[in-house]
């Protein structure tokens, strides 16, 4: 099963777009994110219907971050975005006739369900402003250490 990627990946884009002054076109994200264009636009509208980016037409237009950076939690996203399954693995059949079988499911479906909503509730205490926060240590680090190039690879 392929994993979804998108929270991962919009997180890039978003942090990109906070350090970035003005708009970012969907071609810039795109090269941040390694991806198409049509993947941002499509990946970006969802949030700009959530009230998250803003978007504007023309030469110098793109995407904005429509939202303070402490108001975003990765919860937020993660609904943007469809509230995508956040494990890849499941239950061989959904409605098993083998009692064995409704006895493993039953089990699995009460571990799935305690391992996402402890994911989710961690989810809503990691905002924007938290990873930019990491972001800027990490990057100030890498400075210090004499290094250049390469820590805004991406």
């Amino acid at each position: 099963m392929k994993r979804d990627s998108r929270l991962s990946s919009v997180l890039h884009a978003l942090l990109h777009m906070a350090e970035h002054d003005g708009p970012m076109s969907s071609e810039v994200l795109a090269k941040c994110m390694s991806t198409n264009p049509v993947v941002v636009r499509r990946t970006m509208g969802l949030l700009r219907e959530a009230g998250l980016v803003t978007s504007t037409r023309g030469a110098a237009g793109g995407w904005e971050v429509a939202v303070p950076l402490e108001s975003v939690t990765l919860r937020a996203l993660h609904e943007a975005l469809g509230e995508p399954t956040v494990f890849a693995i499941g239950n061989k059949s959904e409605a098993p006739g083998c009692l064995v079988e409704q006895s493993v499911n039953a089990v699995m479906d009460d571990a799935f369900a305690a391992a996402e909503a402890l994911l989710l509730k961690r989810f809503e205490a990691v905002t924007l402003a938290d990873l930019a926060e990491e972001f800027g240590a990490r990057f100030a680090a890498h400075k210090a250490a004499g290094q250049s190039g390469g820590a805004l690879k991406g």
